[in-house]
């Protein structure tokens, strides 16, 4: 979700996603990335240069489904503390 949410504005390269999402492995990222590729959420563009560039982009399928995901993220975000606290008191009582 918070790579599609990355994705939502503009195009980026492999560093800028794992600097916007935070916390996510490079391996985890790039596996990732690649499914959302598969899925066709996702298109992959290689530049050519002295060291080729690759960005990602939401497809029009990926844009469909950046909204939704924007929303439930907004939602998680508002409602971490919550979350955490029920947490702590399941965890107390087990």
């Amino acid at each position: 979700m918070q790579v599609v949410v990355a994705l939502r504005d503009q195009p980026r390269r492999f560093n800028d996603i794992k600097r916007q999402v935070g916390g996510i492995s490079q391996q985890m990222l790039t596996r990732t990335l690649k499914t959302l590729e598969r899925d066709g959420m996702v298109e992959r563009t290689v530049r050519a240069s002295t060291q080729p560039q690759v960005d990602y982009a939401l497809t029009a399928l990926g844009r469909s489904l950046s909204e939704p995901v924007r929303q439930l993220a907004q939602w998680a975000r508002a409602h971490l503390a919550s979350i955490h606290d029920n947490r702590l008191r399941y965890d107390a009582n087990r």
